[in-house]
C-alpha cells in the first residue's frame, strides 16, 4: 500500500475506534464496554485499537479529548455571542457547566474520565481551555475591566471553578436543581476579579467601541 493511502487509512480506522467507543462509552459506561465488541462495531480487531491507543484507557483519553474539545468550542461560541468581552467570559464559563447535563458529556468527560484517567486539570485538552480563558483574561485587564492580577492565576481559577462546577452538576442525584446554583456561584466568583463593578458595564461597551474611559 502507498505511504498517503497507508496513512489516510490509519486516520479512518482511527476515527471509526473513536466513534465506536462514544457511543459504547456513553451507553453503558467504560467499565461495563467490551473492546471486542466495540471494535468490531467499529469493522476493526482488537490489533488496530493497541496500534492506535495503546490500551483501552488510551481510547478512553482520545475520546475525552475529542468530547472536550468540542465543549471548548461551545463554550467559545457562546461567548462570542455575549455583549461585551466581560460578559463573554462569563457565558463561556456557565456554557461549559451547562453541558453537565448533556448525557454523553457527563458520562464520559465528567464521570468516567475523572475516574479512570485521573485529575481533569491535567489532561492535555484542558490546557488548550486554559490558554484560551488565559487570553480573555489578559484582554480584560489590559481594558482595565479585571483588577491587574497575575493572568495565569485568574485564568487557572476561572478555569478550575468552571470545571469543578460541572463536575459537582455530573455527580449529583439531581443536576438540574444543582446547575443554576453552580452557576451563579461560579459568576460570583468571578465578579471578584472585576476592576470596579458598578462600571464594568460602560467600560466594557467603551472597549468594544475601541476606546477605554
Amino acid at each position: 500500500m502507498a505511504p498517503k493511502r497507508r496513512i489516510e487509512t490509519m486516520e479512518k480506522n482511527r476515527i471509526k475506534l473513536i466513534a465506536a467507543a462514544r457511543k459504547a462509552f456513553a451507553s453503558v459506561g467504560f467499565a461495563a464496554s467490551s473492546m471486542d465488541q466495540l471494535t468490531a462495531d467499529a469493522g476493526l480487531t482488537r490489533g488496530a485499537l493497541y496500534h492506535h491507543f495503546g490500551d483501552k484507557k488510551g481510547l478512553l483519553g482520545a475520546v475525552v479529548a475529542e468530547i472536550d474539545a468540542e465543549m471548548a468550542a461551545c463554550a467559545k461560541q457562546a461567548g462570542a455571542v455575549a455583549e461585551n468581552d466581560w460578559e463573554g467570559l462569563l457565558a463561556e464559563g456557565s456554557a461549559y457547566i451547562e453541558m453537565a447535563l448533556d448525557p454523553e458529556v457527563r458520562r464520559i468527560v465528567l464521570l468516567d474520565g475523572p475516574a479512570f484517567l485521573g485529575d481533569p486539570s491535567l489532561w492535555p485538552s484542558q490546557n488548550a481551555c486554559l490558554e484560551m480563558t488565559k487570553r480573555a483574561v489578559a484582554k480584560l485587564i489590559a481594558e482595565g475591566i479585571l483588577k491587574p492580577v497575575d493572568v495565569e492565576a485568574a485564568a487557572r481559577l476561572l478555569s478550575g471553578a468552571a470545571l469543578n462546577a460541572a463536575l459537582w452538576v455530573a455527580a449529583s442525584d439531581h443536576p438540574r436543581s444543582v446547575l443554576p446554583k453552580a452557576v451563579e456561584a461560579f459568576r460570583l466568583l468571578a465578579t471578584g476579579l472585576l476592576a470596579s463593578t458598578g462600571r464594568t458595564m460602560d467600560q466594557a461597551k467603551a472597549a468594544s467601541a475601541g476606546s477605554v474611559p
